[in-house]
């Protein structure tokens, strides 16, 4: 029979549903009891949804039952008091940030989505709707949003050593490659990143904003859990593309938001038809309404289509994104119908 911290090893290897970190990491495991009989292993994810927990139960019993020696397991799923439920968790001590009004993060549950594409023209359409804007690139390993919007100028700080975000569009912001050249590979351990992110939240003179948007890395693992558990978020922003190997993942995203109880302000779909201009004729090339499908499934808002365009792409690669370079564009009109939307349900009453 494997000995208590055995089991609670081979543990590790199981993974939250959704996500990339396992149920040990998650505080989900909480007692391994070994008998002659067999193990016995208690749960707690007084959070999570009933078909969740049921999911994690069977994996963890398939994971322990393939251990030499176990002749049987036993899931016991322990349940808080009532009075307990509701209480905040203690796990998450979110601070907010002097003078920022709001702060919204936009993920998705993977790369190549163009979440960054649309993170930057969405902080700039809102800032064509008055609001004071903040842009923060969360993505260590992968940072692009100076590249899209421009760096004009060397990193400065105060003098108390707080750094000094770059402005340019009428927003401010920071980045990872703000600090490096185009040629320097990151390659952190997870507390470094962790590190960094916290200087950028907590260490950057942001000043007074209506709003700071975090653009988040792709995925949903120990980065974006460390950025949603340590700020006060107003909500989340999930973007896809049409086809059904993206969208899988906006359920991952969303339910990222949910387990860390920041609401879903909606779901974005990036790259949802070509709009081709010899024939002006609409090409669905990664299907399409897939994004919209979806949020109704999850009971999120849909915020939104976007199509895929040259525009879009160039003003990303050569700092000028469309949003500021031609307000006029169609795509543009979409960026600030969307910025609209979010600006609405943030000035909204809390519970609408």
């Amino acid at each position: 029979m494997p000995s208590p911290n055995e089991i609670l090893a081979e543990l590790k290897k199981v993974k939250y549903p959704g996500f990339t970190r396992d149920v040990v990491s998650f505080g989900i495991i909480k007692d391994i009891e070994v008998a002659y009989a067999g193990v016995t292993v208690i749960i707690a994810a007084p959070s999570a949804k009933p078909e969740v927990i049921h999911k994690i139960a069977e994996d963890v019993k398939q994971a322990v039952g393939a251990m030499p020696g176990v002749p049987k397991v036993e899931v016991k799923l322990e349940r808080p008091a009532a009075d307990t439920q509701a209480r905040p968790q203690p796990s998450i001590a979110r601070k907010s940030l002097p003078g920022v009004r709001h702060i919204i993060a936009v993920a998705s549950g993977k790369g190549g989505v163009g979440k960054s594409t649309v993170a930057v023209n969405l902080a700039i359409a809102m800032r064509g709707l008055g609001w004071r804007i903040g842009l923060m690139d969360a993505d260590v390993y992968g940072p692009s949003i100076a590249m899209m919007v421009g760096m004009e100028a060397p990193v400065s700080l105060t003098q108390e050593r707080r750094i000094i975000p770059l402005q340019r569009f009428g927003i401010k912001y920071v980045s990872m490659a703000m600090f490096i050249n185009d040629e320097t590979a990151v390659i952190w351990r997870g507390p470094m990143v962790t590190k960094l992110e916290t200087e950028f939240l907590f260490n950057v003179e942001w000043g007074e904003l209506d709003c700071l948007v975090l653009d988040l890395p792709p995925g949903t693992g120990d980065a974006q859990l460390t950025i949603t558990q340590r700020v006060e978020l107003d909500g989340g922003i999930v973007v896809t593309t049409p086809q059904e190997i993206a969208l899988i993942d906006v359920k991952r995203g969303a339910e990222m938001f949910r387990e860390v109880r920041v609401p879903v302000l909606g779901v974005v779909e990036n790259m949802s038809y070509y709009l081709c201009l010899r024939c002006s004729k609409r090409h669905e090339i990664f299907s399409h309404g897939g994004g919209a499908r979806y949020a109704a499934e999850l009971g999120v808002p849909f915020l939104g289509e976007l199509p895929l365009v040259r525009a879009l792409r160039e003003g990303g690669d050569s700092a000028s994104p469309l949003a500021a370079l031609n307000p006029a564009h169609p795509v543009s009109a979409a960026f600030k119908e969307i910025a609209a939307s979010v600006i609405e349900r943030l000035d909204a009453p809390r519970g609408q």
